[in-house]
């Protein structure tokens, strides 16, 4: 009999023996799509995760390679019959390769602060959509383009469009509920949303009251974590779930209402990431349309005119496995078709800063999305997670798409304020 695995990746080795290479994960795999590798897909990366617990195989470079080009997406968990947890798997290891020191130089050291001294820090975080607002406004991004080496230039044409500072105006803490009351429910605001997505937020809360809920929204929350536990930093990740656990434990709410899929995967995680004291805070978590689907949604009387193709969050499908309703409201949408395509719960290639780190497979990974949307040629393309959103923009503008890209509640808000 051998000796157990000793080593950094000892811990997560028993998770890596689930796997029984059945090869079911393949095909939904986006860099194994787009690579052909073996070593590229779930079942490749959980064999060297293996082989390098059990010393086989040297903690080095291909690791930390093949770790870091998952895009995380957890489309093989879904596929799997096995039930292994691959998105703990991966971010297990890349936590192991940051402590190796594995991954060095100025785009790591950028990475770091950016993740650890802005994104969960307000003031610095709004300043700096700010700069970059002001930026925009007098066109210097695009003279910056024209300047930059080719990274740069590529990294500042993703740049978002930052909107209007009224447009970034703090919520409400509190809003009534409209009609007969049905509960009271905590909105996540998180980090980004605020910034490059305040209409969402305003229309998740529009949404909610009128569905008979309370909305409040505790100013001690903050960043989720999601990002930093997928850079592989979990003691950060942890540190901000427990500001959240703390934030939502005295607000009353019976609800924590997300509508951001990649936050709401991590906040799910809470129990795992804090046992004992994120177990209730975990499941009390729910997405926005998961939540309206579940109490029935009062059916806006207005109409909203026009085809919409809904595509899966990989983190709300495949993390949370709401899949069906965010569907079944679009369709109590009076005018609105629903139009299926036939790349809806693959990856568009966004996955968190995935699309400012792995260029080049991101857009690759994009194009496929974008060609199945392209032939349903929709009106409205909605979608339940901000990355996914910007990264859908950039997609219908680099292929002269017609379709506005929305979040799901945007289109329920429009149907309830067009209402006779």
């Amino acid at each position: 009999m051998s000796a157990p695995p000793e080593g950094p990746l000892a811990a997560l080795h028993p998770g890596t023996l689930d796997c029984v290479h059945c090869g079911l994960c393949l095909p939904v795999c986006p860099t194994y799509r787009e690579t052909g590798r073996e070593t590229s897909s779930p079942r490749g990366r959980i064999y060297l995760m293996r082989a390098t617990a059990e010393g086989r195989v040297p903690l080095g470079d291909l690791l930390a390679e093949e770790a870091y080009l998952c895009l995380g997406c957890r489309a093989c968990e879904t596929a799997c019959p096995s039930g292994v947890r691959f998105g703990r798997l991966v971010e297990a290891t890349r936590a192991v390769v940051e402590t190796a020191g594995l991954r060095q130089g100025a785009a790591k050291r950028i990475e770091t602060w950016a993740l650890r001294e802005l994104i969960p820090r307000p003031r610095r975080l709004r300043a700096a959509f700010d700069a970059l607002r002001v930026a925009q406004v007098l066109r210097l991004d695009r003279l910056a383009a024209r300047v930059l080496p080719s990274g740069m230039r590529e990294l500042a044409e993703a740049a978002p469009s930052v909107p209007a500072r009224s447009a970034r105006r703090p919520l409400p803490e509190r809003v009534d509920a409209q009609g007969e009351r049905r509960g009271r429910v905590g909105l996540f605001v998180g980090c980004i949303m605020p910034e490059l997505f305040g209409d969402v937020h305003r229309a998740t809360i529009e949404v909610l009251a009128r569905n008979g809920f309370e909305v409040v929204a505790p100013r001690a929350q903050g960043c989720c974590g999601a990002l930093h536990a997928h850079a592989g930093d979990p003691s950060f990740a942890h540190d901000l779930a427990r500001r959240n656990v703390e934030a939502f434990r005295d607000a009353g709410v019976d609800a924590i209402v997300v509508n951001s899929a990649g936050c709401g995967a991590a906040m799910r995680e809470a129990g795992h990431w804090l046992p004992g004291t994120g177990d209730a805070f975990a499941a009390s978590v729910r997405d926005v349309c998961e939540l309206l689907d579940e109490v029935g949604l009062r059916a806006p009387t207005g109409r909203v005119e026009g085809s919409v193709c809904y595509d899966d969050p990989c983190h709300l499908v495949h993390g949370q496995g709401v899949r069906d309703a965010p569907r079944r409201l679009l369709a109590k949408i009076e005018g609105l078709t629903l139009v299926a395509h036939d790349d809806p719960t693959s990856c568009c290639g966004a996955a968190g800063i995935y699309n400012l780190t792995h260029r080049a497979m991101s857009n690759a990974v994009l194009a496929r999305k974008m060609e199945a949307l392209a032939a349903a040629d929709p009106d409205w393309i909605a979608s339940g997670n901000p990355g996914c959103l910007m990264q859908l923009q950039a997609g219908v503008a680099r292929a002269g798409l017609r379709a506005r890209v929305v979040h799901p509640v945007e289109l329920l808000a429009r149907a309830y304020a067009a209402a006779p």
